[in-house]
């Protein structure tokens, strides 16, 4: 009885308050900070107008009015809600529908639609591997990734970020030991901007009879000279895999998709839990991706624009002399020594009236600003910017 009462006498959510202490002393404690009004190449925080460049809303759709009328038209049609899981009541047309814009994006057979990018990647991979099978991931995937690979049950071996030689080794030691094996990467990486390298990756998972499944979460609306993606940029269309992304960035809405062969997409639909037991995404949402996708092929001029950006931002910083991490993408990141010395830097930027992110450890291995730019920044917009880091 005397260790029941001592039990009883502690309190055993005391560590939570603890936990919160040791994060705020090595400056990784995190907050919201409310955006006022829509989002875009100008916000509104605090009553302060700011230059935005911590969006990933690549192209400006996010608050564009023909993506809202389409959400508007589709919740006259629909309703706001799915209702139920697409097996169920949860089927709209207006799903079909962007599944099929999807794959004609993509220039794959078919794909499937998920409520978000991360239940698109937790469900796939536990689908296609089970505790029978190898994963052998970058180390610098998503966290959806890296969680999905774990919850699979698989065997998992990280390799080096693009260390393409640990990864061959991976499969030199551990390939024959498995059923199958899947190799599992982002196209572009979130919180440094640069490229998997996907030919050889292809190239290796022919020769060792491997799948790959490759995250074009910022590589879809981005690259490519149809907006398709890293895939289409890295001239790999032609080649089977397993694409995955997300309708929220880029695409300006939310949710997430699959896309590949019309065998792997029925496949998924049937097997993949994150699809068969959660509610459809709702009709707004679907039907602002489907907009999103008709201008992006209606508008080649945006991804150009997004491009020209993204190398001037590049090469501006290049002349400050500054300690900027490979990127060719729109996503570009400054390295700085620690935590403090972001935060700091995160604070004077938006006192000048810009708001960049300030990426800290343990969302990443080393601290950086990470800059995002847009197709509706001007240049001006970008000089502006660059002042301000000098300034720091």
């Amino acid at each position: 009885m005397a260790n029941v009462s001592n039990k009883s006498a502690t309190n055993p959510y005391g560590w939570i308050a603890q936990s919160l202490q040791t994060l705020h002393r090595a400056n990784w404690y995190r907050q919201v900070k409310p955006i006022d009004g829509k989002g875009g190449a100008v916000i509104t925080i605090d009553g302060k107008r700011c230059l935005n460049f911590a969006s990933n809303d690549y192209l400006g759709l996010a608050g564009d009015p023909r993506l809202a009328a389409a959400a508007a038209a589709a919740v006259t049609t629909y309703g706001t809600g799915s209702t139920g899981s697409r097996l169920l009541s949860g089927q709209r047309p207006i799903h079909r529908q962007l599944e099929q814009a999807i794959a004609q994006l993509k220039g794959t057979e078919d794909a499937i639609v998920f409520s978000s990018g991360y239940l698109a990647n937790l469900g796939t991979l536990a689908a296609l591997i089970d505790h029978r099978d190898l994963v052998i991931a970058d180390g610098y995937n998503h966290s959806s990734l890296q969680m999905g690979a774990r919850l699979s049950g698989a065997t998992v071996a990280v390799y080096d970020h693009n260390d393409l030689n640990q990864l061959q080794q991976h499969l030199v030691t551990k390939r024959a030991q498995y059923r199958r094996c899947l190799l599992v990467t982002d196209s572009v990486f979130s919180m440094d901007g640069d490229l998997c390298s996907l030919p050889e990756i292809l190239d290796l998972a022919d020769q060792w009879d491997a799948m790959v499944m490759v995250d074009e979460a910022h590589g879809t609306g981005v690259l490519g000279a149809s907006g398709g993606g890293a895939v289409e940029y890295l001239g790999c269309r032609h080649r089977p895999m397993v694409q995955v992304g997300t309708l929220s960035k880029a695409l300006g809405s939310l949710g997430g998709y699959v896309t590949g062969s019309a065998d792997l997409i029925d496949f998924l639909r049937n097997r993949t839990a994150t699809w068969i037991y959660t509610t459809g995404l709702s009709p707004a949402d679907a039907a602002a991706a489907r907009a999103a996708i008709a201008i992006l092929t209606q508008s080649p001029e945006l991804l150009i624009q997004l491009t020209e950006n993204a190398h001037y931002l590049r090469k501006s910083l290049d002349q400050l002399h500054v300690q900027r991490l490979p990127s060719e993408s729109p996503i570009v990141c400054i390295q700085v020594k620690d935590a403090a010395t972001v935060l700091a830097l995160g604070q004077h930027l938006q006192q000048q009236g810009i708001f960049a992110s300030a990426v800290r450890p343990p969302t990443v291995p080393t601290s950086r600003l990470r800059m995002t730019v847009m197709a509706t920044h001007t240049q001006a917009d970008i000089d502006r910017l660059i002042t301000a880091i000098r300034s720091f």
